[in-house]
């Protein structure tokens, strides 16, 4: 779904003027991309946040009006302050709507791997985020990996991720994204079931040859 943001341009470029701009409830910004020249805009923060708070967070695909010209934008990049994490400064990026455009998408994990959690494992994620090549309008909010199935010592790579139509991704097929882990837990519990397995065989070795010697006795 694509969201709508009106801009203002004008704006003096400098930090003092983008500080104003902020204590104005204004967030300052760059819409650039497409070969056209970048343009110096401010977007009210309110709406902004609007926009970046729905399912698709900062994946959302944003049609930025400027000067009466609309323009189909993602979020390239927002600036935060370090220690008060408020926006400092957007880049708009001009999308095409009907080319491909690479973007990040978070990795979901969904179910549970009960066989790893029998096992005192643990569930590692390697991969929170796949840059993958779609066109706009089918950007995913998000990718969900299904780890129901995992047991220990078993790893589910980003050749087993379901893309959505017309996705594609360079990243490679064999890199892990999940794996199911054993932990200190899980090894000292295998380590007594083997244990026992020894102990057992011992013992049952130890009957028969006491039986073999009371016989050749009688």
């Amino acid at each position: 779904m694509e969201l709508t943001l009106t801009a203002e341009t004008g704006r003096i470029t400098g930090s003092r003027s983008a500080g104003r701009l902020r204590a104005d409830g204004l967030v300052p910004g760059t819409l650039y991309g497409l070969g056209l020249e970048p343009v110096s805009v401010a977007v009210k923060w309110p709406e902004l946040r609007r926009a970046l708070t729905t399912d698709a967070g900062t994946n959302a695909v944003i049609g930025l009006e400027v000067d009466g010209m609309h323009n189909l934008t993602i979020v390239k990049e927002l600036q935060r302050d370090p220690v008060r994490r408020e926006v400092l400064h957007v880049d708009f990026l001009r999308v095409d709507p009907d080319a491909t455009v690479d973007i990040e998408v978070p990795i979901v994990l969904v179910g549970e791997a009960s066989e790893v959690e029998a096992a005192k494992g643990i569930v590692e994620q390697h991969l929170m985020r796949l840059t993958v090549s779609v066109k706009p309008a089918d950007i995913p909010d998000q990718i969900e990996l299904d780890i129901t199935e995992l047991d220990i010592g078993e790893t589910i790579t980003v050749g087993s991720l379901t893309l959505p139509a017309g996705a594609t991704s360079t990243v490679d097929p064999e890199a892990s994204v999940v794996a199911g882990v054993a932990t200190r837990f899980s090894e000292e519990d295998l380590g007594g079931e083997a244990g026992e397995g020894e102990g057992g065989e011992a013992e049952g070795e130890g009957e028969g040859e006491g039986s073999a010697e009371a016989e050749s006795a009688e």
